[in-house]
Protein backbone atom coordinates (compact mmCIF):
# COMPACT_ATOMS: atom_id res chain seq x y z
CA UNK A 1 0.00 0.00 0.00
CA UNK A 2 2.88 2.37 0.67
CA UNK A 3 4.46 1.71 -2.45
CA UNK A 4 0.78 2.68 -4.40
CA UNK A 5 0.99 5.65 -2.29
CA UNK A 6 4.52 6.42 -3.11
CA UNK A 7 4.16 5.51 -6.77
CA UNK A 8 0.78 7.85 -7.15
CA UNK A 9 2.51 10.90 -5.32
CA UNK A 10 5.19 10.77 -7.98
CA UNK A 11 2.82 9.88 -10.98
CA UNK A 12 0.78 13.75 -9.53
CA UNK A 13 4.35 15.21 -9.02
CA UNK A 14 5.38 14.98 -12.40
CA UNK A 15 1.94 15.63 -13.90
CA UNK A 16 1.84 18.81 -12.08
CA UNK A 17 5.28 19.76 -12.96
CA UNK A 18 5.01 19.06 -17.20
CA UNK A 19 4.09 21.37 -19.32
CA UNK A 20 0.51 21.47 -20.90
CA UNK A 21 -0.51 23.03 -24.27
CA UNK A 22 -3.51 24.42 -24.92
CA UNK A 23 -5.28 25.31 -28.26
CA UNK A 24 -7.92 28.20 -28.42
CA UNK A 25 -11.30 26.81 -28.75
CA UNK A 26 -13.69 29.76 -28.59
CA UNK A 27 -12.46 33.06 -28.08
CA UNK A 28 -13.63 36.73 -28.49
CA UNK A 29 -11.75 40.15 -28.75
CA UNK A 30 -13.55 43.19 -28.21
CA UNK A 31 -11.78 46.48 -28.88
CA UNK A 32 -13.45 49.90 -27.52
CA UNK A 33 -11.88 53.45 -28.44
CA UNK A 34 -12.56 56.80 -26.66
CA UNK A 35 -13.24 60.43 -27.98
CA UNK A 36 -14.02 63.22 -25.79
CA UNK A 37 -17.14 62.92 -27.57
CA UNK A 38 -17.99 59.55 -26.62
CA UNK A 39 -16.88 55.68 -27.51
CA UNK A 40 -17.00 53.27 -30.51
CA UNK A 41 -17.05 49.01 -29.87
CA UNK A 42 -16.69 46.35 -31.63
CA UNK A 43 -15.09 43.09 -32.44
CA UNK A 44 -12.10 41.34 -34.04
CA UNK A 45 -11.53 37.99 -34.44
CA UNK A 46 -8.36 35.36 -33.95
CA UNK A 47 -7.26 33.88 -36.48
CA UNK A 48 -5.42 30.86 -34.04
CA UNK A 49 -3.69 30.70 -30.71
CA UNK A 50 -2.19 28.16 -28.24
CA UNK A 51 -1.20 28.73 -24.60
CA UNK A 52 1.57 26.69 -22.48
CA UNK A 53 1.26 26.25 -19.01
CA UNK A 54 3.61 24.46 -16.60
CA UNK A 55 3.56 24.74 -12.83
CA UNK A 56 0.42 26.91 -12.83
CA UNK A 57 2.20 29.64 -14.92
CA UNK A 58 1.58 30.76 -18.12
CA UNK A 59 4.83 29.93 -20.12
CA UNK A 60 4.18 30.84 -23.48
CA UNK A 61 1.61 31.50 -25.73
CA UNK A 62 0.55 33.35 -29.43
CA UNK A 63 -2.32 34.61 -30.70
CA UNK A 64 -2.42 35.76 -34.46
CA UNK A 65 -5.22 38.28 -34.75
CA UNK A 66 -7.23 38.81 -38.18
CA UNK A 67 -7.07 42.55 -38.53
CA UNK A 68 -9.25 42.11 -41.53
CA UNK A 69 -12.13 41.09 -39.12
CA UNK A 70 -12.48 44.72 -37.71
CA UNK A 71 -16.16 45.05 -36.91
CA UNK A 72 -17.63 48.14 -35.23
CA UNK A 73 -21.20 46.93 -33.05
CA UNK A 74 -22.51 50.75 -31.61
CA UNK A 75 -23.35 51.79 -34.63
CA UNK A 76 -26.56 51.04 -36.06
CA UNK A 77 -26.39 53.14 -39.15
CA UNK A 78 -25.25 51.28 -41.78
CA UNK A 79 -23.56 54.04 -43.80
CA UNK A 80 -21.40 55.72 -40.61
CA UNK A 81 -20.85 51.92 -39.59
CA UNK A 82 -19.26 51.42 -42.94
CA UNK A 83 -17.44 54.66 -42.89
CA UNK A 84 -15.89 53.91 -39.16
CA UNK A 85 -15.06 50.32 -40.03
CA UNK A 86 -13.13 52.12 -43.32
CA UNK A 87 -11.17 54.37 -41.36
CA UNK A 88 -9.88 52.36 -38.71
CA UNK A 89 -8.23 49.68 -41.10
CA UNK A 90 -7.06 52.94 -43.59
CA UNK A 91 -3.32 54.17 -43.16
CA UNK A 92 -4.92 56.55 -40.86
CA UNK A 93 -5.25 53.73 -38.40
CA UNK A 94 -4.50 50.26 -38.59
CA UNK A 95 -3.10 50.00 -42.32
CA UNK A 96 -4.80 46.09 -42.83
CA UNK A 97 -3.91 46.29 -46.71
CA UNK A 98 -0.28 46.16 -45.42
CA UNK A 99 -0.69 44.89 -42.08
CA UNK A 100 -3.31 41.93 -41.86
CA UNK A 101 -2.47 40.37 -39.14
CA UNK A 102 -1.46 41.47 -35.78
CA UNK A 103 0.02 39.19 -32.82
CA UNK A 104 0.57 39.10 -29.33
CA UNK A 105 3.43 36.60 -28.18
CA UNK A 106 3.05 35.22 -23.79
CA UNK A 107 6.98 36.06 -22.66
CA UNK A 108 5.91 34.71 -18.99
CA UNK A 109 3.41 35.05 -16.15
CA UNK A 110 3.31 34.72 -12.45
CA UNK A 111 1.87 31.99 -10.87
CA UNK A 112 -1.97 31.76 -10.72
CA UNK A 113 -3.26 32.95 -7.38
CA UNK A 114 -7.01 33.14 -6.43
CA UNK A 115 -7.21 32.54 -10.49
CA UNK A 116 -5.03 35.37 -11.47
CA UNK A 117 -1.88 36.10 -12.54
CA UNK A 118 0.32 38.76 -13.95
CA UNK A 119 1.38 38.32 -17.60
CA UNK A 120 4.21 40.13 -19.69
CA UNK A 121 4.12 39.99 -23.62
CA UNK A 122 4.72 41.29 -26.83
CA UNK A 123 2.32 43.05 -29.21
CA UNK A 124 2.52 43.72 -32.57
CA UNK A 125 0.55 45.94 -34.72
CA UNK A 126 1.27 47.49 -38.00
CA UNK A 127 4.59 45.73 -37.62
CA UNK A 128 5.97 47.50 -34.33
CA UNK A 129 6.66 45.12 -31.67
CA UNK A 130 6.14 46.59 -28.25
CA UNK A 131 6.47 44.73 -24.85
CA UNK A 132 2.55 44.64 -22.44
CA UNK A 133 1.45 43.99 -19.00
CA UNK A 134 -1.65 42.90 -18.34
CA UNK A 135 -3.81 40.87 -15.51
CA UNK A 136 -5.41 37.47 -16.50
CA UNK A 137 -7.99 35.68 -15.06
CA UNK A 138 -8.16 31.88 -15.48
CA UNK A 139 -11.45 29.82 -14.24
CA UNK A 140 -10.98 25.88 -15.61
CA UNK A 141 -10.63 26.44 -19.55
CA UNK A 142 -11.66 30.02 -19.46
CA UNK A 143 -9.01 32.74 -20.08
CA UNK A 144 -10.00 36.49 -19.59
CA UNK A 145 -8.36 39.92 -20.00
CA UNK A 146 -8.67 43.42 -20.39
CA UNK A 147 -5.75 45.03 -21.84
CA UNK A 148 -5.12 48.53 -22.00
CA UNK A 149 -3.15 49.60 -25.37
CA UNK A 150 -1.63 53.28 -26.24
CA UNK A 151 -2.36 53.31 -29.83
CA UNK A 152 0.28 56.00 -30.40
CA UNK A 153 3.06 53.51 -29.94
CA UNK A 154 1.89 51.40 -33.08
CA UNK A 155 2.20 54.76 -35.18
CA UNK A 156 -1.51 54.96 -35.10
CA UNK A 157 -1.21 58.83 -34.46
CA UNK A 158 -4.84 59.94 -35.93
CA UNK A 159 -6.33 62.35 -33.87
CA UNK A 160 -4.04 62.19 -31.09
CA UNK A 161 -3.23 65.21 -28.60
CA UNK A 162 0.21 64.04 -28.05
CA UNK A 163 0.78 64.69 -32.20
CA UNK A 164 -1.78 67.73 -33.31
CA UNK A 165 -2.91 70.52 -31.54
CA UNK A 166 -6.33 72.17 -31.64
CA UNK A 167 -8.33 68.86 -31.98
CA UNK A 168 -11.25 70.04 -29.28
CA UNK A 169 -13.92 67.38 -29.75
CA UNK A 170 -12.11 65.36 -32.50
CA UNK A 171 -9.36 64.26 -29.96
CA UNK A 172 -9.24 60.48 -29.96
CA UNK A 173 -8.00 58.99 -26.91
CA UNK A 174 -4.57 57.49 -27.13
CA UNK A 175 -5.44 53.58 -25.25
CA UNK A 176 -7.96 51.26 -26.45
CA UNK A 177 -9.46 48.48 -24.36
CA UNK A 178 -8.89 44.93 -25.42
CA UNK A 179 -11.33 42.59 -23.46
CA UNK A 180 -10.50 39.13 -23.80
CA UNK A 181 -12.18 35.70 -23.49
CA UNK A 182 -10.27 32.81 -24.43
CA UNK A 183 -11.79 29.13 -23.83
CA UNK A 184 -9.07 26.73 -24.53
CA UNK A 185 -9.34 22.95 -25.18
Amino acid sequence: MKKLFILLAVFLIGFNLSAQDLNVNKSKLKWTGKKVTGEHWGYVDLKGGALTLKNNKITSGTFTIDMNSLVCEDLESPEWNQKLVGHLKSDDFFSVDKFPVATLTIKESTSFKSGEAEVKADLTIKGITEEIMFKAKKVDNTFKASIIVDRTKYDVRYGSGKFFDNLGDNMIYDDFTLDVKIVTE
